[in-house]
């Protein structure tokens, strides 16, 4: 419990503030805020304007075993995405996806959706939205979609979501963390460009035995609309 009280800390914080801050529809001022990316790489171009949101993720990659190779196939994924907009610039804001990754690797048996539920967050702003996966929209195989509109400021508007595309794949320094991504939107009007950093987890192992497995992960979502 003691670990839920200190991701709480970190996004009632954000949402403290966003009450009394509306400047911007995260219910922070983003203004001055540039994504960065890591050096020597062109896989990852970060936008020279600012994010609209900027979040952490929380949530598992799902694989199934392919037999014949025996190795795992990613076949979709679950994630809350918690707003630290208004961290950006602090202290606060460099460690939360560490807080993040602690908080969900040291709980054993709680899911997602209890973590928000513990939190008090469910209808709350402190909570973006959801990223998971659902049939390519203008092709075949699955597409990473970013869902806002049952959470917080966008709650209730049809448009705030966005599927995409990957146009840019940054393998991790940790062969146990996924790829971090650049994405680019192919429907919906919450943004043109996602980019998924800072990843921790999420991988699964090398190799595998017949069934499904989950395989828990955090990541920094910034999300883009030019």
């Amino acid at each position: 419990m003691l670990a839920f009280n200190i991701l709480a800390l970190v996004i009632l914080g954000c949402a403290d503030a966003s009450r009394a801050n509306k400047h911007h529809s995260a219910g922070c001022d983003l203004s001055g805020a540039r994504l960065t990316v890591p050096a020597n790489q062109t896989q990852l171009i970060a936008p020279t304007y600012a994010p609209s949101y900027i979040g952490i993720g929380v949530g598992t990659q799902n694989y199934t075993c392919n037999t014949t190779s025996s190795t795992y196939t990613l076949v979709g994924a679950y994630g809350e995405i918690f707003d630290i907009s208004c961290l950006y610039g602090t202290s606060s804001f460099e460690s939360a996806p560490t807080v993040a990754s602690n908080v969900w690797y040291a709980t054993t048996n709680v899911t997602v959706q209890q973590i928000v539920t513990i939190l008090g967050l469910t209808h709350n702003s402190g909570v973006l939205g959801q990223q998971y996966y659902v049939p390519n929209p203008v092709g075949t195989g699955l597409s990473p979609k970013w869902d806002f509109t049952s959470s917080g400021a966008t709650a209730g508007d049809p448009n705030a979501y966005v599927i995409g595309a990957k146009v840019g794949d940054l393998p991790s320094a940790n062969s146990s963390d996924i790829d971090e991504l650049m994405v680019k939107a192919v429907e919906g009007e919450l943004a043109s460009l996602v980019f998924r950093v800072d990843t921790d987890g999420g991988q699964p192992p090398a190799q595998c035995e017949a069934g499904n497995i989950t395989v828990k992960y955090t990541a920094q979502y910034s999300i883009h609309d030019s």
